[in-house]
């Protein structure tokens, strides 16, 4: 085992990096195996408190995790053994992105953190990033995550410090390809070929899954950590007890052990990640809309609904997993077992998350987490009356929305409010939204959809007409 321990970098030590890669690798240090350990830091100034107490704590926390039977554990987790103060210059980070030591360099900087349209090409219209594209031909950093990496790997480039993995940690689907397309469009456009060609031959982007519902930290959660451990953490925080971990085996200059531990390492994590986000994303919606429709405010309410867990639980075993498990391409997991966990997960009281957040975003979770399984039930000419449930919840929610008889506000980056409004205008709201196109791409006014729909609107008019 190494003397000098190898180091994985982390770019944004929010709650979910604490919560998860962090305890990952406290794990192996707890069996023995120290060859690794994690630093880090932000490319931006918006957690500085958080940061001054890991740095006053050598990097040490404590987590509080609760299970859905209510079971709670506190952990001190060490693994981070260097904290980086913030500075515009980023010289410490780049100092030890460019270090030989650092093998890995992993991420955390949310789905819009990668500027990137529906085709996957950078969006230059954010004016962040065309500043940072300007710097960077000015060999200065920058605060988005292409414009840091692209000075990190120039610095480690010019130091001969030798292949390193780009580890990318959020939630995004194909997240290594999708965040290694924006870095290698981000460079193309510095006219730099030196750099290009050294970063496609020395750096791997593999994709991976991630899970662990972790809420944003409150006073709360250091008032019970002080009561349980005796410990005065102000970077305490607290998470569900589930936790995965899916990585493509595809690291340029070594790895932690992490299967030791439980992470999943794999060829490929595609089918890890349809399961998630039709069995878990697509669920997870289909309850805020359902519980916002009856009145709820978080999820665990919604879950512990005995008509809304049955609309979810139908949704699953009806439609998705006969798609995704079938006898030429057999899922790798249990399905029914994970939707079972998943729900599970979801009725946990503890967890506390809002309807409010699970419920935006509507226009782009359609396309993404609901049509796919409705394309692939009409090709089969197989019934989508279960799937059919969760537009049809999402229209109802929208024309509550568009009558202002929501009881908060409703966020979402896709939706252009003209279209939504003409939606719930239309003399058919239901043919309106079955025909949009930017939804459904190919199926768009396909008429079982809108049949599918029709009928579906009907359920939920009853549904929500029984909690009147």
């Amino acid at each position: 085992m190494s003397e000098v321990p190898f180091v994985m970098l982390h770019l944004g030590l929010g709650s979910f990096h604490r919560a998860h890669q962090a305890v990952y690798l406290n794990a192996l240090h707890q069996r023995g195996d120290t060859s690794w350990v994690l630093s880090g830091g932000n490319l931006r100034n918006d957690v500085p408190e958080l940061i001054d107490a890991l740095r006053a704590q050598g990097g040490a926390f404590t987590l509080e995790t609760v299970s859905p039977a209510g079971e709670t554990r506190y952990e001190r987790i060490t693994s981070i053994r260097r904290v980086y103060a913030y500075e515009p210059s980023l010289a410490a980070l780049i100092d030890a992105a460019a270090d030989p030591a650092t093998r890995i360099i992993s991420f955390t900087v949310t789905e819009a953190g990668y500027y990137l349209d529906a085709k996957n090409q950078l969006d230059l219209g954010f004016a962040d990033l065309a500043a940072d594209l300007d710097a960077a031909k000015e060999q200065r950093p920058g605060a988005t995550i292409y414009g840091a990496l692209t000075a990190m790997l120039r610095e480690r480039m010019r130091r001969g410090s030798g292949p390193v993995t780009l580890l990318n940690c959020d939630n995004l689907r194909h997240n290594g390809d999708r965040s290694r397309g924006g870095l290698l469009q981000f460079i193309e456009r510095l006219s730099d070929p030196a750099l290009l060609a050294w970063v496609e031959s020395n750096t791997t982007s593999p994709n991976a899954m991630v899970d662990r519902i972790t809420p944003r930290p409150t006073p709360a959660v250091r008032e019970r950590v002080r009561a349980a451990t005796g410990i005065d953490d102000p970077a305490a925080l607290m998470s569900e007890s589930f936790i995965q971990w899916v990585i493509e085996d595809r690291f340029a200059a070594g790895r932690p052990v992490w299967e030791q531990v439980g992470v999943e390492m794999v060829d490929s994590v595609a089918p890890y990640e349809e399961a998630k986000i039709r069995l878990l994303n697509a669920t997870h919606s289909c309850i805020a809309w359902a519980g916002t429709l009856r009145g709820y405010d978080f999820i665990h309410e919604g879950t512990q609904d005995p008509a809304i867990r049955q609309m979810a639980f139908d949704y699953v075993t009806d439609d998705v997993i006969p798609v995704l498990d079938t006898p030429d391409r057999p899922s790798p997991l249990d399905l029914a077992a994970y939707r079972d966990v998943v729900l599970d997960r979801f009725a946990n009281p503890a967890i506390q998350d809002t309807n409010q957040r699970v419920a935006m975003d509507g226009f782009s979770k359609i396309p993404g987490f609901i049509a796919p399984t409705i394309r692939e039930r009409l090709v089969r000419n197989e019934s989508i009356d279960s799937v059919a449930m969760l537009p049809a919840l999402f229209l109802a929610f929208l024309q509550r929305w568009r009558h202002g008889a929501l009881d908060h506000p409703y966020q979402d980056q896709a939706m252009n409010p003209l279209v939504a409004k003409a939606i719930c205008d239309a003399s058919d709201p239901i043919v309106a939204l079955a025909s949009q196109a930017a939804l459904w791409g190919a199926q768009a006014g396909d008429q079982r959809l809108v049949a599918a729909l029709r009928d579906a609107s009907e359920r939920v008019a009853t549904f929500v007409r029984a909690a009147a």
